[in-house]
Order: C-alpha cells, then structure tokens, then sequence
C-alpha cells in the first residue's frame, strides 16, 4: 500500500521544551493528529464505529527515531502511510518533515479492540473496506 497521506502542523509554543525546540513527546501527537485526519479522509469517524459497531483504536506499540530538531513557528508536514492492514491491526510508517528535512520517523501499530471488553477485534467490515480502497 504505497499511498501517502500528508497534513500540515505549525509549532506552538506549547509544543517546546526549555531549549526552544519540539519536545520529544509532542511528535507522538502529532502523529495521533495525522492519523485521525487519515481516518477522517477515508470517511471514517471514530466516533461511529465506537458507537455503531463498538469499535476502537488502540497504540500497540510506537518506535520513534529523532532525526533533527523542529522549532517555534517552524511548519511541518506530517507523512503517514499504511505498511500493513491486518484483520485487527493497522501498521503505519509516519514521519514529520520540516522543507527537505527529516526530523522524525515512527512505526506505529494500532489495534482494533471492543469498545466494551477492551479485547481484541476484527476491524468492522466497512473500516477495512474504506482502508483497502483508499491505499490500493
């Protein structure tokens, strides 16, 4: 699945440490946000699949590598793309770019659980569906 989604994100003050620059963690939101509005421009809203087919998404796990350091003000873009959609599991390749300018990589693996039990699930067949033709 080769397609890229990408969504811009400019640096609040907020978002940096002492040192003036992004604070590690923040890049972790950021790829939450990049992620939601993936979902979003595959017309999926979270909201409904919690609760019309009492869905959710959970982080499995999030390696991140830190390249270089973004600032205030600076304006990013934020990459996603899908490595591997399972049957209860999304894997993405993320990365934050400033201009030309590597700044952050992660694998991330998100998993499909039941909003009620909290175990695991197959992802809703609509879901799957909406992925697959949006990255194939």
């Amino acid at each position: 699945m080769p397609s890229a989604f990408d969504w811009p994100v400019r640096v609040y003050y907020e978002d940096t440490d002492a040192g003036g620059i992004v604070y590690y963690a923040n890049y972790l939101k950021f790829f939450e946000r990049a992620r939601t509005e993936w979902l979003r421009s595959v017309d999926i809203s979270q909201q409904s699949l919690a609760g019309e087919a009492g869905a959710i998404f959970v982080v499995r796990s999030a390696a991140v590598d830190y390249h270089a350091p973004a600032r205030l003000d600076d304006e990013l873009k934020l990459t996603l793309q899908v490595e591997k959609l399972g049957r209860a599991s999304v894997e993405f390749l993320q990365q934050a770019w400033c201009g030309e300018q590597l700044l952050a990589s992660a694998r991330v693996k998100v998993g499909c659980v039941d909003a009620a039990t909290l175990r695991p699930r197959g992802l809703p067949d609509t879901a799957a569906a909406a992925m697959r033709a949006a990255h194939i």
